[in-house]
């Protein structure tokens, strides 16, 4: 790793709030731009000018990544070079005065509740299938992130009162409910299939979701469950974590949910992230009128 990568670590996590796949994205963003430093210049990250940061973004989009991938890599920076400023290490950032590429944002792919009706029905009665229908349903229900379903340990839900404890990228807890379907599945799968899914002697084990070895589940994993189960209802687009996210707040806005309610269930710092699904909402509605109405 790079100079300082622990002690910034320590930094985004207890003062920035992030989660730990954040802290490693910025970690790594830090790490190829030393590489690039060294091999450039052979200087070391604290005399890095603004030119290096400004050639090495140049860099990033000449090798073709996205216009994503260099805001990552430019918020990484100037996080990092901001961390630096605050510890003494150095005065002035390099990272100064250098703005984002701008993204073009893409509307969020989503499901019809019909396509999601179809693909909660999929998963049978055996372990792995009581297993896989608390997880979509959890995934629909609430919306929440993919590293939020595995980090959820057993005792963040609450079946009696019908709610999953969270904590999100930024640190702050929220408190969601998980509806009668949900609640239903999360409660067969906790009572009858969880423990037999544990090795013997892994009653410590907290992860709310396990495998088949009795670990918690990975990311991959739950992954490819989405895959086989896409697949298996017949839905062209390839069904990830987020396109349930994406399906659950579309729905809700659909239904009458307001903005400011949808943002404090989906963990958003910003209005601006939920306002797009209430676009999308708009452009179905047009789409609806455009194609009803006689005179449209």
């Amino acid at each position: 790793m790079f100079e300082y990568s622990e002690s910034f670590s320590i930094y985004l996590g207890e003062h920035k709030k992030m989660s730990p796949n954040t802290i490693s994205a910025y970690n790594r963003d830090v790490l190829e731009f030393s590489k690039f430093l060294l091999e450039k210049t052979g200087a070391g990250l604290k005399d890095a000018s603004n030119t290096d940061v400004v050639a090495y973004l140049f860099k990033l989009k000449s090798n073709g990544k996205s216009a994503a991938t260099v805001n990552r890599n430019t918020a990484s920076l100037r996080t990092f070079y901001n961390y630096l400023i605050e510890t003494s290490h150095i005065n002035e950032s390099p990272t100064a005065n250098i703005k984002s590429p701008k993204v073009a944002r893409k509307e969020p792919e989503y499901l019809t509740i019909t396509e999601v009706d179809r693909l909660l029905e999929l998963p049978d009665n055996s372990i792995r299938g009581i297993r896989d229908r608390a997880i979509l349903e959890i995934l629909y229900a609430t919306g929440i992130r993919v590293s939020e379903v595995i980090e959820a340990n057993i005792e963040d839900v609450n079946l009696r009162m019908g709610f999953i404890t969270c904590t999100g990228e930024f640190g702050k807890a929220r408190i969601i409910p998980i509806g009668r379907m949900a609640r239903a599945a999360l409660e067969e799968y906790i009572f009858e299939a969880r423990s037999k899914l544990l090795k013997e002697g892994a009653e410590e084990n907290t992860a709310l979701f396990v495998n088949y070895v009795g670990d918690r589940i990975t990311r991959q994993g739950l992954w490819k469950l989405l895959k086989e189960y896409s697949k298996k209802a017949g839905i062209e687009n390839k069904i990830t974590p987020q396109t349930l996210r994406n399906s659950f707040a579309v729905h809700m806005i659909q239904n009458g949910a307001d903005l400011k309610s949808l943002q404090e269930l989906m963990g958003h710092e910003d209005i601006s992230a939920t306002q797009i699904y209430l676009r999308v909402t708009k452009n179905k509605i047009k789409d609806v009128y455009d194609k009803a109405h006689p005179r449209a």
